[in-house]
């Protein structure tokens, strides 16, 4: 149907709820015994009215489903904010974890590599006697605590048993700190070749010089073999 024919039927529609209404009204006029009862125009209107009341009810509803359903974007909305927070707090964590970790094995390597030594600490130097002895007290002379002794006696014991005479054949290494060549120990005094305090004045100097303490020139050599 087109619209002109629509137009039309509701306006004919329109003309003869209106007669009705008129002929109603003038037979209720003239015969007024006979009850009065709703006529088409209210039969209409009350028809008009619940349109109107389903219509608001239908609106009410459609806000009411989405307001339900913006709430719910929200909350989900939240809830992967929230999930993406925790993820990056467990990340930001673990994170945290391995760093402390790597810091104390870093602290601890370094602890080992200063002091590779965990045995007993002399009292004093009198525990020990002949080059070992003297070597013990030029050490503290040198500004080294007494810790490093042990260090220090393990360091020698390995390369010359502490003998101020000895000798590699194949390196040419000579007296307790092993110097190679052995001449460079002239530096601090001439007799490098007899004389124990000279041999160990020089290689506590070495040790500083190069290692810093005797339990790093020890960490060093248990490594590699050689300081």
């Amino acid at each position: 149907m087109s619209r002109l024919s629509r137009r039309f039927a509701a306006r004919a529609a329109a003309v003869a709820l209106l007669s009705v209404g008129v002929a109603g009204g003038f037979y209720l006029g003239e015969d007024d015994r006979e009850s009065t009862r709703p006529g088409p125009a209210e039969h209409v209107a009350g028809a008009v009215a619940q349109v109107d009341v389903d219509y608001r009810q239908e609106q009410r509803v459609s806000r009411q489903v989405r307001t339900a359903r913006q709430q719910a974007a929200e909350v989900r909305q939240a809830a992967r904010a929230a999930a993406e927070k925790a993820r990056k707090a467990e990340v930001a964590r673990k994170k945290a974890a391995a760093e402390k970790k790597a810091r104390e094995a870093a602290a601890k390597a370094a602890a080992a590599a200063s002091k590779p030594y965990d045995g007993p600490i002399p009292e004093s130097c009198t525990e020990f006697s002949g080059n070992r002895e003297v070597g013990c007290a030029l050490m503290l002379k040198a500004g080294f605590g007494i810790d490093q002794f042990p260090c220090l006696d393990k360091l020698w014991t390995k390369e010359s048993g502490w003998n101020h005479k000895a000798r590699n054949p194949s390196s040419g290494a000579y007296g307790i700190p092993q110097a190679l060549p052995g001449n460079k120990m002239g530096s601090v005094g001439s007799d490098w070749q007899t004389n124990p305090a000279t041999q160990i004045t020089w290689g506590l100097g070495y040790i500083k010089g190069r290692y810093g303490t005797p339990c790093k020139a020890w960490s060093h050599s248990q490594n590699v073999g050689w300081y």
